[in-house]
């Protein structure tokens, strides 16, 4: 039977470009590549688990907006499951728009996240955790994600914390992680380097932490050790949501192995996710299997 995971976050519309270069000023420019796609970390990270064998289930905000039916198909066609926090909302959801730079892979964003559209911990009092085996909390629905994470603490299902950035509440969620994995730009208060964001979990008592450093070693934090895991090398086209896809990928290999293997398997995925333009063409080749097995 495929695991189960709950993925509670951000929902948005991603409008993405592939460019010779980023606009200056005034300037336009014709793209040489385009797509479109469901976005947000808890979205791609479940869009990875999916696609991976898992069966994932996204908690986000959509709406009826007209836009949100590109989403709900672009959902469908990954194997995703929806649950809405905000199934009478006329408003548009969040969209971002998106240039990737052809010749290194980089990316600029502009978007508008969940700050505006933030969802009562009310409004889960139908959701039920019985059948789910992992959740993950990317942090842009704090209220939501700390309610739900209460839940999983009390039904012994274990708790993932994606830190992309730091956000205000996360001191609130944080301590239900069994799984903390950030990348190096979350600094939570007073924290500068990614040391003294590793003695700040270790404090929380957090026993498994990850920090990715993009494509520079992974720093790991266990009861037992703390150490480096190497990245896969890889020529990027694109690095646009490989953090998402990572923690989808080691959603689904924590529950088949140990941390340091699914956070080896996790960024062999990442890695392949950014050979290929969007956060959708990666799924259409094959992984190799015997690094990410």
């Amino acid at each position: 039977m495929s695991k189960r995971g709950l993925f509670v976050g951000l929902l948005t519309l991603d409008w993405l470009y592939l460019a010779t270069k980023v606009p200056d000023r005034n300037e336009k420019l014709v793209a040489l590549d385009y797509a479109m796609a469901a976005g947000g970390p808890a979205t791609n990270a479940a869009v990875a688990f999916s696609h991976l064998g898992s069966s994932a289930t996204l908690l986000a905000a959509l709406g009826q907006h007209p836009i949100c039916t590109l989403v709900q198909a672009d959902l469908q066609t990954c194997g995703v499951n929806l649950t809405d926090l905000t199934p009478d909302r006329t408003s548009p959801l969040p969209t971002s728009s998106i240039i990737v730079t052809q010749a290194t892979g980089e990316r600029a964003v502009i978007s508008i996240n969940a700050a505006k559209s933030q969802v009562p911990a009310t409004a889960i009092r139908q959701v039920s955790l019985q059948d789910i085996d992992i959740v993950l909390i990317d942090g842009h629905q704090m209220q939501v994600g700390q309610a739900i994470a209460d839940r999983a603490k009390a039904l012994n299902i274990p708790v993932v914390v994606d830190g992309g950035s730091w956000k205000p509440g996360f001191e609130q969620v944080l301590p239900y992680a069994d799984y903390a994995i950030c990348s190096a730009n979350f600094h939570p208060p007073g924290c500068q380097t990614w040391e003294e964001t590793l003695q700040y979990l270790q404090g929380l008592q957090i026993p498994y932490i990850a920090i990715t450093q993009g494509d520079r070693p992974i720093h790991l934090a266990t009861p037992e050790r703390t150490g480096q895991i190497p990245i896969p090398y890889t020529r990027s086209v694109d690095t646009l949501g490989a953090g998402d896809i990572f923690h989808g990928a080691f959603c689904h290999y924590i529950e088949r192995s140990n941390f340091e293997q699914a956070l080896a398997q996790a960024a062999t995925v990442a890695a392949h996710s950014c050979e290929s333009f969007g956060t959708r063409e990666w799924m259409k080749s094959p992984i190799n299997e015997c690094e990410a097995k």
